[in-house]
């Protein structure tokens, strides 16, 4: 099959499309000939070793956690999936090596659900990771009916589904930290923009008024965001991270992704219904994932990228 993969770490050049074997099918998965996957920051961190010390490497070393695409055999012992069966989801394993950046994944029964008819390849190939981690980091900050949620970085991959999760799960008042040029993109999403850096939580308690605390805060970026937190939250336990462990000290939740079919089954349905936007800045064909990885690293995508394959 062809993959992008690197054998060594480094930067966007040391992805090339090369022929790897094709995945072998070992028990609980199911064979998927990817149609789209995703292009997250966390494949950059990978590419450049960044996560060495949380999970074993392999080379070569396929990227990717996030996947659609059509079953074409499964396991004896795999009853939810047949062959023809469209699906999608978030791959991540114990160990990075076999990733979704390529013609075919060996996907495990737990990681994958059936994709809605009405939801397209690229935006299911988007939605898990974004969708996974939103969801989690929001459910971990107790995010419910009335509450007022400060999202951080709000117009990223994971920020703009987590502003309209936010609503979803009842809340009354969604803030979201983002650069003045995306500030009428948040408010298209439902969610009330805030410049980030320096003089933030005066600029937040401008909004709020009363004590200018919210009753939940979402970190998606770290730094200097994650340090002014506790001073934006009534309660330091509904502070959750995805990006600094040190979230931990200050009394709030860490959250890393993990996959879950409940939860993919209703962001499916949320994003087929047209109750959840999923933005595409871009996408690419697999052979230019190296731009994507570039593009990526600017720091400036809206929404996300997507490598379409076949």
């Amino acid at each position: 099959m062809k993959a992008i993969a690197f054998e060594e770490f480094g930067g966007p050049e040391v992805l090339r499309l090369q022929e790897l074997p094709d995945p072998i099918l070992g028990p609980e998965n199911s064979l998927v000939q990817v149609r789209a996957a995703g292009v997250n920051p966390v494949d950059f961190k990978i590419r450049q070793g960044h996560l060495r010390g949380v999970l074993p490497h392999h080379f070569p070393l396929i990227p990717g956690w996030d996947l659609a695409g059509v079953v074409t055999a499964v396991f004896p012992n795999v009853t939810e999936f047949a062959p023809g069966d469209e699906v999608f989801g978030y791959i991540r394993k114990d160990s990075v090596q076999h990733g979704a950046y390529a013609e075919q994944v060996a996907a495990p029964q737990r990681a994958i659900v059936r994709k809605p008819a009405g939801l397209d390849w690229v935006t299911a190939g988007a939605l898990p990771l974004v969708g996974l981690t939103a969801l989690q980091a929001l459910t971990a900050a107790g995010v419910g009916d009335g509450d007022t949620v400060l999202v951080h970085a709000a117009a990223g991959g994971v920020g703009h589904v987590a502003v309209q999760l936010a609503r979803e799960l009842g809340a009354k008042r969604v803030l979201g930290t983002a650069s003045p040029r995306n500030h009428d993109y948040l408010r298209e999403l439902g969610a009330e923009p805030v410049s980030y850096g320096e003089g933030l939580v005066e600029r937040v308690a401008g909004l709020l008024g009363g004590d200018g605390k919210v009753d939940a805060v979402v970190d998606l970026v770290g730094g200097q965001a994650l340090a002014d937190s506790p001073r934006l939250v009534r309660d330091p336990a509904r502070h959750s991270s995805i990006v600094g462990a040190e979230v931990l000290a200050q009394g709030g939740r860490y959250v890393f992704a993990q996959a879950d079919r409940a939860q993919l089954t209703y962001l499916g349905d949320l994003a087929a219904s047209g109750r959840l936007r999923v933005d595409i800045q871009q996408s690419f064909p697999l052979a230019e994932a190296a731009a994507a990885h570039r593009l990526l690293e600017q720091g400036h995508v809206r929404g996300k990228l997507v490598l379409t394959v076949g």
